[in-house]
């Protein structure tokens, strides 16, 4: 926040105001059109007699857009710790490229001959990340994470109907993204939940004792949402395997283990990828985003259509839609291509020793905050305290919340008084008053030391003067909105999703 900003705040005790409220009648910008127009020949009744827009200048016009882009926090702004939604930067490269013509104005139904490139880059795209995952097949279509969730829960529907078999059940831990159990409901499941043991794995006895005949699917993420690897992922596969059921990589944390090792090497039998977790596309504001699915040789088949295909006598790349056991489409076209361009694009940018070195940094910086936030008074790891974690650390406040009651909730609020924002809160509903937090590879040290002093000097505050952090923020634009009492605890918890066995 400049000091202009805070002044501006303080004195007129407002935000800044709407555009309409700023209209002074008579002012007007520069005009494009030194003439008066023709009137057009339009008919009567489709004509207005004035128009409410507002009069400005164009310095006025510049100045209030621009206020508000300075209320805002960003990537562009700082560090953005959002465990298991990895915000990270954004290379501004792969922005340059997305918006050069050739790319952003291309029409999806143009002849497949004028869209050579574009088709090309969607096949090794797709090379890329089957072998990246480990996975035969790889279909870019899918629009957001939770939308390749869903595609794969469809696809695990399809093989069991082509077999014949009727299951009805899906397995989720409880460590899951709330996604999960979502996407398989979406799709026609029962959800099952497993819980976690005191390491903070799948607890294997219970996920053995889970599983029969009628388990469709599993659907894991390694490491999970803990940040913690799955070190039974080997006894999991097989249980799993043995009794017929399918299991799912939820992608959301690959950014843990990008380059070390492979979901299909695991035995994972389907992956999706959330391109803005791992390969820096832009995350938020409503998309648009991509959500890449991979299934190993057997599941091929029940891809959405079409897939890219290539005909090598003819170097032509060309749309296959000669796809008669696929599910369908999962949306309109062929993918969200310009944030599929930006993903292959840091892709080619990194190389494969790159991206290997980036989960390397990941998970050192996660590490980093791990061990500084543990010798800290006022936070705990609930779980396997003694583990390194992967790219992402989840810590409790409980122990604020007991002896000055301050709830995880004032934490994050009061982060954003340090100029921070915050990492997620209240998630995995297994910690309890969590901070998820994940640093992401693309964070200097001395953002992370920032990041590590505001949560010492928030936990000092908490004993100290513990109003400061219940009223925060205060510095920002707008001030609490939240007005619920602190002490109150999530209302959405897994009980909503569990089920017992019968």
């Amino acid at each position: 926040m400049t000091g202009y900003q805070q002044a501006r705040w303080i004195d007129e005790d407002k935000l800044e105001p709407l555009i309409f409220e700023k209209s002074q009648e008579g002012e007007a910008g520069s005009s494009p059109y030194p003439e008066p127009i023709e009137e057009p020949d339009l008919p009567k009744e489709l004509l207005r007699e004035k128009l409410s827009l507002p009069e400005l200048s164009e310095s006025e016009v510049v100045r209030h857009f621009t206020r508000l882009t300075q209320m805002n926090y960003g990537i562009d702004s700082g560090i953005y710790p959002l465990g298991s939604c990895t915000m990270k930067y954004n290379p501004k490269i792969s922005e340059d490229l997305a918006a050069l013509e050739e790319a952003s104005c291309l029409h999806p139904s143009q002849p497949e001959g004028t869209v050579q490139g574009a088709l090309e880059i969607m096949y090794r795209l797709e090379e890329f990340l089957a072998e990246i995952s480990g996975m035969d097949r790889v279909s870019l279509q899918p629009a957001a994470g939770a939308q390749g969730e869903f595609l794969a829960m469809l696809i695990t529907r399809a093989y069991f109907e082509s077999r014949g078999e009727e299951r009805s059940e899906v397995i989720v831990p409880d460590s899951a993204h709330g996604t999960n159990p979502a996407s398989a409901v979406m799709a026609g499941f029962s959800v099952t939940v497993v819980p976690s043991n005191e390491r903070g794995r799948v607890d294997l006895d219970a996920f053995k004792d889970s599983i029969s005949s009628d388990t469709a699917a599993i659907m894991l993420t390694n490491p999970n949402t803990l940040g913690l690897f799955e070190d039974q992922i080997v006894e999991l596969v097989k249980a799993a395997h043995d009794v017929g059921a399918l299991l799912f990589y939820d992608g959301a944390n690959l950014n843990g283990i990008l380059g070390k090792t492979r979901p299909g090497d695991m035995g994972f039998d389907m992956v999706h990828f959330n391109l803005h977790k791992t390969f820096g596309t832009p995350h938020g504001g409503g998309g648009p985003g991509a959500g890449p699915v991979g299934v190993k040789k057997e599941l091929e088949k029940f891809l959405p259509t079409p897939l890219v295909g290539y005909d090598e006598e003819n170097d032509f790349y060309y749309l296959d839609h000669a796809r008669p056991d696929s599910i369908g489409k999962i949306q309109s076209f062929h993918g969200n291509f310009g944030v599929l361009l930006k993903a292959y694009a840091y892709i080619l940018l990194l190389g494969a020793s790159g991206l290997v070195e980036a989960t390397e940094a990941a998970v050192l910086n996660a590490n980093f905050i791990q061990q500084k936030l543990l010798k800290t008074n006022g936070y705990e790891l609930k779980y396997d305290s003694d583990s390194p974690c992967k790219h992402e650390t989840v810590f409790s406040a409980e122990p604020l919340k007991k002896e000055f009651g301050v709830t995880a909730k004032d934490v994050a609020k009061r982060l954003l008084d340090h100029g921070v924002h915050a990492p997620t809160y209240y998630f995995p509903p297994i910690v309890p008053e969590s901070l998820m937090i994940e640093p992401t590879e693309t964070e200097s040290k001395e953002e992370l030391d920032r990041f590590i002093n505001a949560l010492k000097s928030i936990s000092e505050e908490a004993s100290s003067n513990p109003e400061k952090v219940l009223s925060a923020p205060t510095r920002t634009a707008i001030g609490r909105l939240d007005e619920v009492k602190a002490s109150r605890e999530p209302i959405l918890t897994w009980k909503m999703y569990s089920r017992k066995r019968e």
